[in-house]
């Protein structure tokens, strides 16, 4: 490599020096974060808290990964986002908000001043930002996994989730150790209401604000204007630091301040969220069986795939199937035949809905993605199509083949070469079938 070439390379570095950095950052903000929260818990209120703040972390994690299970993002980005949120967020967050509240009470002389402005006014920008900065990495270096709001839901579930996981060890740890200088009983301790307050009645606080920049980032996803792509996470960014900020002044509302807002905000917006979330997850699964079904008339799929490929317990099924009838090796070729399947739904998707200034790269994009899929069709299509037939999920006979959607290439008559470089130019697809019932293969044609 010349010199001339290396400011280029390092004003663009490789994603392995991308992932080799954020891997150190990590590693570094984790081992601090650790110290200080141990520090300021003491050790035996550290593992206390660390003990009673796992108990939500598994539910929350799965109730995200099941929104984005029609296109699952890789297991290392959602892992990023937890840790950002644990380590890196998190240590931003006790660190400026330290630092604000000591100016404030400084400026002021007032502690208990202090301690209002910081939580109402500091702690919400300062957190919703440290946060928010996991959401804008992957958005930026991830932007092909971030197709809209689904996606926005899970990145922004996980790093609240971890963010929210170290600060549960903080309260609870001293809280603990208030306890245990004080000799309080189990039933009345601090730590038991502290455990009430943040585990059992809000363990979905932290998710909740962020998930509201999250539908901003994946507002901004489906945006093809500039502008909308800059305003979007800003507006829901904005909104995530009202509704934190609103949370934390609860308490100052009166005797009943904190139930009001739980009752009359929290829990409605907590519903709708949910509600939104399910009809976001449907929605997704309707858009790509419009897409695939272009595809399987173009004859990149049977007729049986279709339904299986939109229905999570037949995906599922068909994993199973395959795994007892070729082993892992079969399970994963159908998890990744799936997981193609669904992106490249949503990327004609998003294609036919805002054109080429949507997805520039489209043509390219698709012909990996298909060359991918025919060379794992022969284990994944006969699976998938007894999963089908056995989740009742096909009429009782197949029509003839609908006409091709306009710009749907043909399939290959053999399996494509992954390895030239040339143009790709799809063979002409054979005549349809005949319109009599499918054969569905069995289980072990998956081998």
């Amino acid at each position: 490599m010349s010199l001339r070439a290396l400011p280029h390379v390092l004003a663009r570095p490789s994603g392995t020096v991308r992932t080799g950095v954020l891997v150190a950052l990590l590693a570094t903000t984790g081992i601090a974060i650790l110290e200080l929260v141990r520090e300021q818990t003491g050790t035996p209120g550290f593992f206390v808290g660390l003990g009673l703040a796992l108990l939500p972390v598994a539910p929350l994690m799965a109730a995200f990964r099941w929104l984005g299970r029609a296109a699952p993002a890789p297991w290392a980005q959602l892992l990023f986002c937890f840790g950002w949120g644990a380590c890196t967020a998190a240590l931003i967050a006790i660190l400026a908000n330290s630092f604000a509240t000591e100016w404030i009470a400084a400026a002021t002389a007032d502690p208990a001043d202090a301690d209002t402005l910081g939580s109402v006014a500091i702690a919400p920008v300062v957190e919703e930002s440290a946060k928010a900065a996991a959401l804008l990495l992957v958005f930026v270096f991830r932007r092909p996994r971030f197709t809209g709001p689904a996606d926005g839901f899970v990145v922004a579930g996980f790093t609240a989730t971890g963010f929210a996981f170290t600060e549960n060890i903080l309260y609870l740890g001293n809280a603990f150790g208030e306890d245990l200088a004080e000799g309080t009983g189990v039933l009345d301790s601090v730590t038991a209401a502290t455990f009430f307050v943040r585990i059992v009645l809000s363990p979905f606080a932290h998710p909740l604000f962020t998930v509201l920049t999250g539908l901003g980032f994946g507002a901004a996803a489906l945006s093809v204007r500039r502008s909308h792509r800059f305003a979007l996470p800003l507006l829901g960014l904005a909104a995530a630091m009202c509704a934190h900020a609103l949370w934390n002044s609860s308490s100052r509302f009166g005797e009943y301040g904190f139930y009001v807002v739980y009752g009359c905000v929290m829990v409605p917006v907590f519903a709708l969220l949910v509600w939104l979330a399910v009809w976001i997850r449907r929605r997704r699964l309707r858009a790509v069986a419009r897409e695939l079904a272009a595809y399987a008339a173009a004859g990149w799929f049977s007729p049986a795939e279709v339904p299986a490929l939109t229905s999570m317990p037949a995906r599922s099924l068909a994993r199973t199937l395959a795994r007892r009838s070729g082993g892992r090796a079969a399970g994963r070729a159908v998890a990744r035949y799936e997981d193609d399947a669904t992106e490249l739904a949503l990327l004609r998707n998003r294609a036919r809905r805002g054109g080429p200034a949507r997805e520039p790269d489209f043509a390219g994009r698709e012909r990996e993605l298909l060359d991918r899929l025919w060379l794992r069709r022969a284990t994944a299509g006969p699976a998938l199509a007894r999963a089908a037939v056995l989740e009742e999920l096909l009429p009782p006979s197949f029509g003839p083949r609908a006409t091709p959607a306009a710009g749907v290439p043909g399939p290959r008559s053999e399996a494509p070469d992954l390895r030239r470089s040339g143009p790709w130019t799809p063979a002409t697809p054979a005549g349809p079938p005949s319109s009599r019932p499918c054969a569905l293969p069995g289980a072990d044609g998956g081998r």
